[in-house]
């Protein structure tokens, strides 16, 4: 554990070592010049946009924190991980099922438009975008963005152990009728939980999701990082920078001097490391920010 009783003491070595360190100045505001932000992007010639719960809000999906955190009684990391699951599928199920079939009602908004527009336009030109995301919903697909990086996996079904994908979800209207947040928990029988259909399987499925306490996909972060590596411009759109190490990718890009432009209702705790920061929903700003040059 770290000795936080020694954090004086340490302030007060740094002030005698550093006598002028009080006049360093506060890291730099980021700026809110789309004029400025619009020329650093006609410049770009490779564009990775990273992606979280943000944009997707603003098409109706429930993020993982705040008001729309909650199903039933529980927060949604209570029920998203291994212990969870292996604990009540039943209830895990439930709660994936509801946010499954809401999602099916959800559309792409103006953002992921924007960005699939962007994406064609940009390789017309010779040109590369490449969209990181950590929303499992799939609207980005649906909105016709085509080079996308999924780090958290989607919502679909998963064998477990087997690594064999079932994207049916005839199992799961059977199993879980109608997991509303205002109903009782089910307490479906295991058995009756959603199973591979493969004939001679049967497996218990779970959602191909990356869990609370899970590592992320090896391959897909390789691709990750080398599309991070090899980009000159890099966007931050609709995420809390809280959630590691998702957190830590576009921070690597700033330090290296790879202007980065962050998208959010609000600043967040990496807003002070970007060159630029948009204030606002992201169906808004983001069009305006990408749109086509005349």
């Amino acid at each position: 554990l770290f000795p936080f009783f020694l954090v004086p003491k340490i302030v007060e070595l740094m002030c005698f070592v550093f006598p002028n360190i009080s006049n360093i100045p506060p890291p730099l505001q980021p700026l809110s010049d789309m004029a400025r932000f619009r020329e650093v992007f006609k410049l770009s010639k490779r564009l990775v946009v990273l992606t979280g719960a943000g944009i997707s809000a603003e098409s109706g999906v429930p993020t993982f924190r705040g008001p729309g955190g909650y199903w039933r009684q529980w927060r949604a990391q209570e029920l998203a991980n291994p212990d969870a699951f292996s604990a009540n599928p039943s209830r895990v199920w439930e709660f994936y099922h509801y946010r499954r079939e809401l999602m099916a009602t959800r559309k792409p908004n103006a953002a992921h438009r924007a960005l699939a527009s962007c994406e064609e336009r940009l390789h017309a030109q010779g040109c590369h975008l490449a969209v990181v995301t950590q929303n499992i919903d799939e609207l980005h697909h649906r909105a016709g963005s085509k080079n996308i990086l999924e780090l958290h996996g989607k919502e679909r079904c998963f064998l477990l152990h087997s690594g064999i994908f079932n994207l049916d979800s005839h199992a799961l209207h059977l199993s879980c009728r109608a997991p509303s947040p205002d109903n009782e928990d089910a307490g479906i029988d295991v058995e009756d939980l959603p199973r591979c259909q493969l004939r001679g399987c049967g497996g218990l499925l779970r959602p191909h999701v990356v869990w609370f306490g899970e590592s992320l996909d090896e391959e897909i972060m390789n691709k990750v990082f080398e599309e991070l590596d090899a980009c000159d411009l890099c966007l931050v759109v609709g995420t809390s920078s809280l959630v590691y190490p998702a957190a830590m990718l576009a921070p690597q890009v700033a330090s290296r001097g790879v202007p980065v432009a962050e998208f959010n209702l609000e600043a967040t705790p990496a807003t002070t490391r970007f060159g630029f920061h948009f204030e606002g929903p992201c169906g808004q700003t983001l069009p305006v920010a990408l749109a086509p040059f005349e």
